[in-house]
């Protein structure tokens, strides 16, 4: 899912729900997880948005759906 697919998503569920998005627990792929470069940790454009979006990122274990519970039963 690329940041833009991600924004619709969480504006939709925000409607339906009627609460705001803390939490988005992922598995540290290359979309979302921030890079190190020679001048320290850039981060990419999904963890960009959740920070100024004051979401939480939280990583787990890549595969390791165990960790990621909810989604991996319904998937």
């Amino acid at each position: 899912m690329d940041v833009q697919a991600f924004k619709v998503f969480k504006v939709e569920v925000e409607k339906q729900c009627g609460k705001q998005m803390k939490i988005v627990r992922t598995d540290r792929g290359d979309k979302y997880y921030d890079r190190y470069t020679e001048d320290g940790q850039a981060h990419g454009p999904f963890a960009k948005f959740l920070q100024e979006n004051g979401i939480v990122a939280q990583y787990t274990m890549p595969g390791s759906p165990d960790q990621n519970g909810v989604a991996e039963r319904r998937n």
